[in-house]
């Protein structure tokens, strides 16, 4: 048991932590995009190819958030410890 290294074990469960939390939000907010996106469709069928491409794109803006979730994840889990 004296043999734990706490540093490894505190960056495993930051990264999860980090993973969670930061593919929490983005996913609530894409599927509000969509929502909204799917509702104003239904009101005006003519504009659907303007708001689609609106859409994709505020997802894609939405997603960077998850992206860089990640990125801190992997840091934490491959230069922090080891």
């Amino acid at each position: 048991m004296a043999d734990v290294n706490w540093v490894k074990v505190a960056a495993f469960i930051a990264a999860g932590v980090c993973m969670g939390f930061g593919g929490l939000g983005p996913s609530l907010g894409q599927g509000f995009i969509a929502g909204k996106a799917c509702e104003n469709i239904g009101k005006k069928p003519e504009t659907g190819g303007l708001i689609i491409r609106t859409m994709v794109l505020g997802m894609a803006i939405t997603e960077t958030a998850t992206i860089f979730a990640l990125l801190v994840s992997l840091i934490l889990l491959f230069a922090v410890a080891n």
